[in-house]
């Protein structure tokens, strides 16, 4: 060391030794952030080649935080020697400098690696059964709001300020801030039952019977849930408003329901037995109703223009749009049942009785014998 000074002695003087250290000390710094560069490249394509989410995020969060710390070191180290040389003011804060800096990187690198973890294990390339989008999002906010919390107190600890003194602040505070945002309270206490008791999650499709909501489920924030309406409207809804009202998850339905009434002619009710057996035969040879659940087909009624039977029974899908296509089949095959038993639906109908009244018989034989009169003629 002493020999590569005597050496820059030599060729800038001891008056400008500083301006020599201090260029090497950037030039160094420069070649430092370089190869950690070029370090962590290498890391992170052997990271890729494995599925374990923890060395992909690992590597993808050191840089830039970590090149970023090695030159706030390297330029402190500068800032400090060119202080001590000149004597200004300006380069003592390089101390304080460095030390935030170095929180701030940390706090910044913990941020970016709870981001990637999160990203990843809701990832199907790296988790075989990826974890819920919905929890796995909620675990990475409390993780990332504790980071910030932590990093602040460390930082007003180290500025002088008594950590024991704001936390007595903020119980105190609480109170009065409790009661002038209790709505605000609500909303957050309430996205946190929906991230507890999961009675929904992201994706689902959820209604509700006590008040106009029904949609998708997009996002579940900490004061508001978005939800997708069925006509692509956004509709913001306060957690608050979930702990009030019941809410149903058609999404985790087992199965889907077909429950129709059929009506025959009366003319055909000697036909309504063979029907009914027949339309019970059908659904459970079918290969999408499911028999394991509840399969219902009988004679109901009798109503003002028909005979009545109806069917109950359950998909094997739950998906909308497949389950009105075998709806539709099931309806399809109702009718040719019907029709081969040489029957047919029934439809609205009236009949009209009139009574044979005295006046209206006397009327007709006059009729009558004024036409066999002429007749005679």
């Amino acid at each position: 060391m002493e020999s590569a000074k005597a050496f820059l002695r030599s060729l800038v003087g001891d008056d400008r030794l500083w301006i020599a250290e201090v260029f090497l000390l950037v030039l160094a710094t420069a070649f430092a952030a370089w190869l950690l560069s070029l370090f962590v490249s290498r890391l992170q394509v052997r990271a890729e080649r494995t599925v374990n989410p923890w060395d992909d995020a690992l590597c993808g969060a050191i840089n830039p935080p970590a090149s970023l710390l090695v030159w706030l070191v390297g330029l402190s180290l500068a800032a400090a020697r060119a202080g001590k040389a000149t004597g200004a003011e300006i380069f003592s804060i390089a101390t304080t400098v460095r030390e935030v800096g170095f929180i701030v990187l940390i706090t910044w690198f913990a941020l970016r690696f709870a981001k990637a973890v999160e990203q990843n294990l809701a990832d199907p390339r790296f988790m075989g059964k990826p974890m819920d989008a919905t929890t796995v999002r909620a675990m990475g906010k409390l993780i990332r709001a504790s980071i910030i919390i932590t990093a602040a107190m460390v930082v007003m600890q180290h500025f002088g300020y008594s950590i024991s003194g704001v936390l007595a602040f903020g119980g105190i505070g609480g109170l009065a801030i409790g009661f002038a945002a209790k709505d605000l309270l609500a909303n957050f206490f309430g996205g946190l039952m929906i991230y507890l008791d999961r009675p929904f999650k992201v994706g689902d499709w959820v209604r509700s019977p006590d008040k106009e909501i029904e949609g998708t489920v997009e996002d579940i924030g900490w004061r508001l849930t978005r939800i997708r309406t069925f006509d692509k409207r956004p509709l913001y809804i306060p957690n608050g408003v979930f702990t009030q009202i019941s809410v149903e998850n058609p999404s985790r339905m087992l199965n889907r329901r077909i429950y129709e009434t059929v009506g025959i002619r009366y003319d055909d009710a000697h036909l309504m037995a063979p029907i009914v057996n027949d339309v019970r035969a059908m659904l459970q040879q079918h290969p999408e109703i499911d028999a394991n659940q509840t399969l219902i087909v009988n004679f109901n009624s009798f109503a003002p223009s028909s005979l009545d039977f109806f069917i109950y029974t359950f998909t094997k899908t739950t998906n909308w749009v497949r389950y009105h296509e075998i709806k539709q089949d099931v309806l399809l095959k109702i009718l040719e049942i019907i029709e081969a038993r040489g029957a047919s639906c029934a439809f609205p109908t009236s009949t009209l009785h009139i009574a044979d009244l005295p006046e209206l018989a006397l009327v007709a034989d006059r009729q009558q014998s004024v036409g066999t009169g002429m007749a005679a003629k």
